[in-house]
């Protein structure tokens, strides 16, 4: 007979737990897929607990495992799923997936930015004198994907000429021609991604 196992809930809970500590980075992504740019920092507010929510899904994960591969201890205890008798949802394969999906999840920071198209900018010339530069002090970006998510709405516009973004700096900077771009386009264009300038500084470009 089936044991009551109850290695499937704590996946799905480790799962949820995975999934929910991601959500502010996987969230600038389907805006971009679903073209919905000003949704991307919905979810930025979760990034403080993100540390913590990770904690909590490996412990849970960790307990799931423990659960399905501590030793039995009575017949009615069995190794049911060498009978073939155990739901999937209980067994080692399904616990397998979890935990490689709940890890990926975990790890979308630090890859999610290959999601986003690398730009193909038209080279054009720019005369030195009308190339200015201004740094940008936004709010909201929490991961690579954030900073992905900022350089491809500015390079939406005419005349930029480079752009880096940097959410540990909570910074973007942005080179561009005078003649064609002005801060407060770029400006808008980062604000309608749902990050925030929250000022901004022109610089001579050196």
């Amino acid at each position: 007979m089936a044991t009551n196992d109850s290695s499937g809930k704590w996946a799905g809970a480790g799962l949820l737990t995975a999934i929910a500590a991601s959500l502010c980075c996987i969230t600038p992504v389907l805006a971009l897929i679903a073209g919905s740019s000003g949704v991307a920092s919905t979810f930025s507010w979760m990034e403080p607990a993100r540390p913590y929510m990770a904690g909590v899904t490996l412990a849970v994960l960790g307990f799931a495992w423990y659960q399905k591969l501590k030793p039995k201890t009575s017949k009615m205890d069995c190794d049911c799923e060498e009978e073939g008798k155990t739901p999937f949802m209980q067994t080692k394969t399904f616990l397998g997936i979890v935990t490689v999906f709940a890890l990926l999840m975990l790890a979308f920071p630090h890859y999610s930015s290959v999601f986003y198209p690398k730009e193909n900018k038209e080279v054009i010339m720019v005369s030195e004198a009308n190339v200015e530069k201004a740094v940008f002090e936004v709010s909201g970006m929490t991961c690579t994907g954030c900073e992905e998510h900022v350089k491809h709405a500015v390079n939406e516009l005419p005349g930029i000429v480079d752009v880096e973004a940097s959410y540990e700096e909570g910074k973007a900077v942005v080179s561009f021609d005078k003649t064609r771009a002005n801060v407060d386009e770029i400006k808008s264009a980062i604000d309608d991604t749902g990050y925030k300038v929250t000022g901004y500084q022109l610089a001579e470009n050196q």
